[in-house]
């Protein structure tokens, strides 16, 4: 008897065992789930932030060093072809140079950022050109620190493709800059009509400034006399009446 109500008993608590430990289970399981998802989405939102920092610091150094330095960096060598010789020449020959290496520079940090970070699938045009960019850059910069003697048969030359060079990069990086700006939409989903406003702005204000270079001087010039030749008024027409009135007063 002693052994059968031993039996039950060991029965009845084995049953209430089997019957909580898949809900004990049950209930870790669904804890250890909610956490992982808590942990995970939280990791996500990391991610995230993470990547939208590095591609608005990517298009911050692009921006700098092709839509910024590189277009000024061509008004002040621009500016020197009005200089002779002297202090100022070499000044704005060395801010040239200057400009120009920290492009080189924060052009190559983007392109090292992108290739570290980003999803390089080149499937659109801003990868593509980025790529084709970079290697011009460089090309540009090496030819730059080749420089051959002013009046050599290869200065003429080395002018014309560090010429054309300068250009492809100048129309290449603003032209990239409206890309990537498209692909920081479709990517982030914000807008981008304010970012396009003011590059757009920047750029047109420094294409007016460069044309406006070639004019300025003989702009100037329109209101100088040259040589000692007194003014006369050559296109002017008196007419008779007011020579008549002219000798009356001197007469006066």
């Amino acid at each position: 008897m002693q052994l059968l109500q031993k039996l039950v008993s060991f029965t009845i608590h084995a049953s209430v065992f089997v019957l909580v430990l898949p809900l004990a289970s049950s209930s870790q399981e669904h804890s250890k789930a909610t956490t992982h998802a808590g942990n995970k989405g939280s990791s996500h939102h990391k991610q995230s932030q993470k990547l939208l920092f590095e591609i608005t610091l990517h298009g911050f150094l692009l921006w700098a060093s092709l839509g910024f330095l590189m277009p000024v960096g061509i008004l002040v060598i621009r500016m020197s072809n009005r200089e002779e010789c002297g202090r100022r020449l070499k000044i704005l020959f060395y801010l040239h140079a200057i400009l120009q290496t920290l492009m080189v520079l924060l052009a190559t940090a983007g392109a090292v950022m992108s290739i570290k970070n980003f999803n390089n699938s080149f499937n659109n045009y801003h990868q593509r050109i980025g790529v084709l960019l970079y290697a011009i850059i460089w090309l540009q910069a090496l030819i730059g620190f080749v420089r051959p003697q002013r009046g050599s048969k290869a200065r003429s030359i080395w002018f014309f493709v560090h010429w054309l060079l300068g250009t492809t990069v100048s129309i290449l990086g603003v032209l990239n800059i409206y890309t990537g700006l498209q692909a920081y939409h479709e990517k982030t989903s914000r807008s981008i009509r304010l970012w396009t406003i003011l590059f757009t702005t920047e750029i047109s204000f420094i294409a007016f400034f460069y044309l406006l270079q070639d004019k300025w001087v003989y702009t100037k010039k329109q209101g100088v006399i040259l040589g000692d030749d007194p003014i006369r008024p050559i296109d002017q027409h008196i007419s008779p009446s007011e020579t008549q009135k002219e000798l009356m007063v001197k007469s006066c």
